[in-house]
């Protein structure tokens, strides 16, 4: 095998992408960021959209560039968020751009489908967000109900990517678990759901898994952005929760795992699925993980609801802001307020001062007035929320957590690493921030023979990444 290999990954997040290159020297991993580029949704006649041709164009650009030091590299792999999809047509182009999954067209959507959400849970074992594919899509063909016949096939966002760079159309096992309507069990589409739901079964591809060959690099793909040799574009975990588990160096069963976005996602790596009464009271999801695991977790808002508290802030003050003023306030603040993160409140607010001084008025805690009451009530309640789930997975699972491992961009904010553990009462050891993009590229890595499993992937990231631990304080 050869001791070098470079690998190309696409993460893309919900407000952000980038191309990151990853040198394996045989030990471990050095990363190199090639491009980076923001992603911000589109409104077009009053519905919130993602950007599909800017986003593509941003996919040749970055792997232009990752081209033009003429330095061939071994294979492509993309992750993204969950959920959101494209319907093609017969000749395989996008009908519509894809609708962003804050979108609010599937507000009060799951009293309109003919299945109660207990036999979806059953089946599926994914827990109900309003967001989740099956409602956008039952949305979506209420309102257009042509689309349905018209339509020949659904891609995810990451396949629908591959689909571009290789003229194939799959669906990979991770992203396809977030839709709400894959079979926990056989880890395939459940035709008896899709087919009382209404929906074509032809719009649903083939599955494939982690670490399989999607295509190869499409030759006037090659031609445009100046490459010799064709590479394979690998189907890695294209669910980003899926790439950002992979890539954590998870040492024991009882290190639960914190991943820190736009969305919080808390869980634990187990074998096989649960489902039973209490995991559905709790809304707690079976979703697919890379090499046979299941990534059992809670959907949490994340660091998206500091991203609005700096946005609407600066858009209503004169005094403008960044995320370290942000800290710094909630350092100072004398007052406790807290918010439930879940609440609708919080999902997609117009304003996230007014919906904070709304919760927090209409549960009895007084109105915040000022920068640091708002972060703090922002803090509190994720750190709070935290704390419950975590009681929530012990109680399950039946494990006894002892640490939380956070990876992710919000490890950057280092009074979140240490609310968490204080709140908690868990050691915190955070890092990397980079989960989702080692992840992806060690997929790569296990497609290309480099490494055979799971532990042998953990145990490169670890040679690769440095960690901090923080003991829970008074």
């Amino acid at each position: 095998m050869t001791k070098y290999r470079k690998c190309l990954a696409f993460d893309f997040g919900a407000s952000s992408g980038r191309l990151i290159a990853g040198v394996y020297d045989g030990d471990k991993v050095i990363l190199e960021e090639v491009y980076r580029f923001k992603n911000e949704p589109v409104t077009i006649e009053n519905h919130l959209h993602w950007n599909l041709e800017l986003l593509y164009k941003h996919i040749l650009m970055g792997l232009e560039v990752a081209s033009k030091d003429k330095v061939e590299f071994d294979s492509i792999g993309i992750d993204t968020w969950g959920v959101d999809y494209c319907l093609l047509d017969k000749e395989g182009k996008p009908m519509h751009w894809p609708f962003h999954y804050r979108d609010t067209r599937t507000d009060g959507i799951s009293s309109q489908l003919p299945i109660q959400f207990e036999e979806f849970y059953s089946k599926t074992g994914i827990q109900f967000l309003p967001f989740n594919t099956v409602y956008q899509l039952f949305a979506g063909f209420r309102d257009n109900p042509d689309l349905n016949q018209q339509a020949k096939h659904l891609l995810f966002m990451p396949d629908l990517f591959n689909h571009f760079l290789t003229g194939n159309k799959k669906t990979e096992y991770t992203i396809a678990s977030t839709s709400q309507l894959l079979n926990v069990e056989s880890k395939q589409w459940d035709f008896d759901i899709i087919k009382r739901l209404g929906f074509s079964k032809h719009l649903f591809q083939e599955i494939i898994f982690p670490g399989e060959i999607y295509g190869m690099l499409d030759k006037k793909h090659m031609k445009k952005i100046g490459m010799s040799n064709s590479v394979p574009v690998i189907s890695v975990g294209s669910h980003d929760t899926a790439s950002a588990v992979a890539g954590i160096p998870l040492e024991h069963e009882d290190s639960a795992y914190l991943i820190c976005g736009s969305w919080s996602l808390l869980g634990l790596e187990i074998q096989n699925p649960i489902v039973n009464e209490q995991s559905l009271k709790e809304s707690f999801s079976n979703e697919g993980g890379v090499l046979n695991t299941i990534r059992f977790l809670k959907n949490i808002n994340g660091m998206f609801l500091l991203q609005q508290l700096k946005k609407h802030y600066n858009e209503m003050f004169t005094r403008k802001i960044d995320f370290v003023d942000i800290i710094n306030a909630a350092k100072l603040s004398n007052k406790n307020f807290y918010i439930n993160p879940n609440h609708a409140l919080f999902l997609s607010p117009d304003n996230v001062l007014e919906s904070i001084n709304a919760y927090c008025i209409s549960t009895k805690q007084g109105k915040p007035d000022n920068l640091g009451e708002w972060a703090i009530a922002i803090y509190n309640g994720l750190t709070n929320e935290f704390k419950n789930q975590l009681r929530n997975l012990e109680s399950i699972t039946g494990k006894k957590i002892k640490q939380i491992h956070m990876v992710g961009g919000g490890i950057q904010d280092e009074l979140l690493c240490q609310m968490a553990a204080n709140v908690t009462s868990k050691k915190v050891v955070a890092g990397p921030v980079e989960s989702s993009v080692l992840g992806n590229i060690m997929i790569q890595l296990y497609a290309l023979g480099e490494v055979s499993t799971l532990s042998e992937i953990r145990q490169v990231i670890k040679r690769s990444v440095s960690l901090k631990v923080y003991e829970p304080q008074s």
